[in-house]
């Protein structure tokens, strides 16, 4: 790549940041995050509760902090200053909101920190920041004494939350309660905890993180030398067994390594080696990452990997280990190239198992740190393949909007702090050379969240004792040294192809990806016995049916929106042989749900808006129904929107003439769809989007289903039916409301918007993107179910949802098979309509019969020797356990059976 093209490159992400910040300032200042869709400040309490995500927020202007070392970074040094300025001026930490401790630290204290660390440097330079005098190290200080109460706890690991205003425990405080933690969120503290003693003198701050960081690794499993994803805060218990790289642990590993380069302490190089030689042992099947069982490493815990993992590559540059890393960031590349976007969740054969993507940075910091370590150009044009994605698909008029479902290319209403604070920093410093950045970046450490801390704080107020704990628990392979920091050795072949060389096996391991089946050896069900009820005879209004269904301790509950949900407890069930019936009944109803979602084209629609100023832009999900033209097999409709009159549609339209031609809004209630579409197809309309009559709904919160017929024959109904919740339906309302004439696009995928566009006068931005995206095929919405195994039974908790036919009266139910439409499952039977589908041929429990992928006896066999590896007898040696320590391995494994399932980002 010329030094041109990649000063270009560098200008782009600079002229996207400027879109993104720009909008944030301009519409969401001083709220905490820009809602780029609405053009509107999110602010704690004033929109709808999203969960834990919103215990980032904390009325601090969390978006301007976490951006103020990437506007130096940028080289905007004057709008630095002027942030500082507002920080100082704006800022109040002493807010009467819960935050999570985690999030806090790493962006907010982080964000002073980073802030502080920069600002020092410029005014050593002379020209900018004269006036600072560690106004924001003083408000990092004052934060860090507010966090400090979360550690008040026997084991020393921090509660996860706080009140900034309240603190612990106290009635007016809210927080104090919770038990447990994830390992992430007690183990992602030493970096700024420790710089903030080593700026400041007081040394508390390094003392609490060490003493967490020290009690997980006393915790980790000795004979695995892996740790779980979260613990209780007060006994130290493992409360989830299931270990890898991902959500829940991730930055643990991180710091270990970091903490190692910044404060330069022996013992924890030595704990992250240990745990290195761990993951690469069990976790590591490239160029896969997946969940293992802490007590029984050789078992996978789950079936699929989360976005969050993304960052390990760029973690193994930093340890040195370059083969792996180059092979699991070209897998997660080529699954970018399938979808866009990294998806939340993908299945070990790259199909999409939760479909968002927050914008996360992760995968740009290790395509960062590759180019760094490799000078390969290849990570170039990785690059550049995300700003243009960015660009084509995230990009609406007021900043960037998360990716809903990237399969369709549907919005999410959010553009979360960490996309200013890293994506742009990494993404500027892939294309920028050493004299397009004022500071060498050499000098300085990237926190977890992309912050700076400057490396000579490791010599600075070293009052911390540097005794070496950790050989007292190992013993370690020296050779574990050899390729970490600092590193002796060459990273990187003197060979320009040597990159290519891994890259080049791995270039279709996603298209032309066989599906891997989990074997697990387990109790078969009785010989030649079958379930005295099969899902594709069950009927819900037949009195002996739901007699077996107790029977098999499976219960039936009515929904309120007219859902039919399938509950199994299998310690209800008459005895053991009942209770394994009524799994495999659970399994072939999702299996049954999977083969009508297929037969039914179930994915998720797009409402794509393409008039000005949006554009095609604007994408929102939407719900197909049984009936009308299938968007999936024909060309996609476009028209102007209008709304029926009567509104519900049901009845002959009063407004033909508005509605000739155009794509008519409906309201849902009062009658079937299928009469809602008749009526509108009959006064003219060429299509019909039927919005939610519960104010507020939204497919963030409830579960998309299809439109069902009225039990006759829907075959006169050519036009095509969607369904929008509430929420995005007002958002089409709220644009007739402003600009009149709203023309959208209604197809089974959002389209590109070069051809949405062609001939309008439009930002270069928008069409400057690669066509073949246009072309690429549309990404399978089908998915691995998460089944339980026989094993488990005693523990097991399965629910499949199904949704029945809308109906003037709410609750009434058709119990035919036929008429059911999966809607949502519960545990290890997890199918959203909206996401995915579950596949009766990737069935983890059952061998996968492709002869070209797997082979049945071989499989079997490694299973055998797998189960012999984790045998405890076997890694005894000459060890002597007393037997009550023998009894207490046996406990941990059988929790450790029934923890299997639970698995949750």
């Amino acid at each position: 790549m010329s030094r041109e093209e990649k000063q270009k490159l560098g200008n782009q992400v600079l002229e996207m940041f400027d879109h993104a910040y720009g909008n944030y300032m301009e519409h969401a200042y001083p709220a905490d995050e820009l809602m780029p869709l609405t053009c509107r400040g999110r602010v704690r309490g004033q929109e709808p509760s999203r969960g834990d995500v919103d215990d980032a927020l904390g009325k601090f202007s969390l978006t301007l902090i976490d951006s103020l070392d990437t506007l130096v970074v940028l080289n905007k040094t004057k709008e630095f200053e002027d942030a500082v300025r507002k920080v100082l001026r704006d800022v109040n930490l002493d807010n009467d909101v819960v935050v999570s401790v985690f999030e806090t630290n790493i962006r907010v204290l982080g964000g002073l920190l980073g802030g502080h660390s920069l600002a020092i440097m410029l005014k050593e330079k002379g020209e900018y920041m004269q006036w600072y005098n560690d106004e924001l190290l003083q408000m990092a200080k004052q934060l860090g004494y507010k966090l400090l109460p979360a550690f008040n706890t026997t084991s020393g690991l921090p509660y996860p939350r706080i009140n900034l205003k309240f603190g612990i425990r106290k009635p007016e405080a809210r927080t104090g309660t919770e038990t447990d933690t994830c390992t992430a969120c007690a183990g992602t503290l030493i970096l700024e905890f420790a710089a903030l003693s080593r700026f400041t003198g007081a040394t508390i701050f390094e003392e609490y993180a060490r003493k967490a960081l020290d009690f997980l690794w006393e915790k980790r499993q000795r004979s695995s030398n892996l740790v779980g994803v979260t613990i209780n805060i007060h006994t130290g218990d493992w409360v989830r067994k299931d270990s890898g790289v991902g959500a829940g642990i991730d930055s643990y590993y991180e710091y270990l390594l970091k903490a190692y380069v910044l404060l330069g302490d022996d013992s924890f190089l030595e704990r992250f080696n240990t745990h290195y030689d761990a993951i690469m042992r069990y976790i590591s099947q490239p160029p896969l990452l997946l969940d293992v069982h802490i007590h029984k490493p050789m078992l996978n815990a789950r079936t699929w990997m989360d976005a969050l993992l993304a960052f390990f590559p760029g973690l193994q540059v930093l340890k040195g280990d370059i083969r792996p890393a180059i092979e699991t960031h070209e897998m997660l590349y080529q699954v970018i190239k399938k979808h866009n976007f990294l998806p939340e969740a993908f299945t070990t054969d790259f199909r999409v198992h939760w479909a968002q993507h927050p914008l996360r940075p992760e995968f740009a910091e290790s395509t960062y740190f590759l180019y760094k370590a490799t000078g390969d150009p290849y990570y170039l044009e990785v690059g550049k393949t995300l700003i243009e994605n960015l660009n084509k698909y995230a990009r609406v008029p007021c900043g960037f909007a998360a990716m809903k479902d990237v399969r369709t290319g549907s919005h999410e209403d959010r553009m979360d702090s960490f996309f200013l604070a890293e994506m742009f920093k990494y993404l500027y410093l892939l294309f920028a050379d050493k004299e397009d950045i004022i500071f060498d970046i050499e000098d300085y450490i990237f926190t977890t969240e992309a912050h700076l801390l400057p490396l000579w704080l490791s010599t600075t107020n070293q009052s911390i004792s540097k005794k070496n704990t950790t050989s007292e628990y190992t013993e370690l392979d020296d050779s574990n040294f050899d390729w970490t920091c600092p590193n002796t050795q060459i990273l990187f072949p003197n060979d320009p192809l040597y990159a290519q060389s891994i890259r080049e096996p791995l270039k279709n391991v996603v298209d032309k990806s066989c599906p891997r089946g989990i074997i697990r050896v387990e109790e078969s069900f009785r010989s030649g016995a079958k379930p005295p009820l099969r899902a594709r005879d069950f009927m819900a209004t037949n009195p002996e049916h739901l007699e077996i269904l107790k029977k098999m301790g499976v219960s039936l509950i009515h929904l309120k929106d007219g859902r039919v949900q399938l509950v199994q407890h299998a310690i209800q069930a008459a005895s053991s042989i009942d209770a394994e019936d009524g799994l495999r009944f659970m399994q072939e109803m999702i299996e049954l749900s999977s083969q009508q979602q297929k037969e039914q084209q179930l994915p998720p629609r797009a409402v794509q808006i393409v008039s000005h100023p949006f554009f095609g832009r604007v994408v929102l999900t939407a719900g197909p129904a049984q009936f009308g033209l299938d968007l999936s097999k024909h060309k996609e409709t476009r028209g102007f929107v209008a709304s029926s009159k009567p509104y519900n549609g049901c009845s002959e339209l009063t407004n033909p003439e508005a509605v000739m031609g155009k794509i008519a809004l409906i309201q849902r209630g009062q009658c079937m769809f299928a009469e809602k579409a008749r009526n509108i197809q009959n006064a003219g309309a060429i299509g019909g989007i039927v919005i939610d009559d519960n104010e507020g709904s939204s497919s963030d919160t409830a579960p998309l289903f299809q439109m069902a017929g009225d039990g006759k024959d829907t075959d006169d109904i050519k036009i095509p039916m969607l369904f929008l919740f509430s929420k995005e339906g007002s958002i089409i309302l709220d644009a007739i409301r402003e600009y009149e004439e709203v023309e959208v696009l209604l197809s089974d995928k959002a389209k590109d918007r070069a051809a949405i566009l062609k001939g309008k006068m439009i930002p270069s931005y928008i069409i400057n993107s690669n066509p073949e995206m246009e072309n690429e095929e549309q990404p399978s919405s089908e998915n691995d179910s998460q089944n339980q195994s026989a094993e488990q039974i005693s523990s097991s908790s399965q629910e499949v949802d199904l949704v029945d036919q809308e109906s003037s009266e709410e609750n009434s139910l058709n119990s035919h098979p036929e008429s059911l439409s999966p809607a949502d499952t519960d545990n290890a039977a997890s199918i959203s309509p909206s996401e995915q589908t579950s596949n009766p041929t990737e069935n983890h429990e059952t061998a996968n019969l492709n002869g070209e992928c797997t082979d049945l006896d071989n499989q079997l066999q490694e299973q055998s020797e797998t189960e012999e590896d984790s045998n405890p007898n076997v890694s005894w040696g000459k060890k002597v356990q007393p037997i009550d320590s023998i009894l207490a391995d046996w406990n941990e494994d059988i929790e450790a059976f029934e923890m299997m399932e639970k698995d949750e980002l």
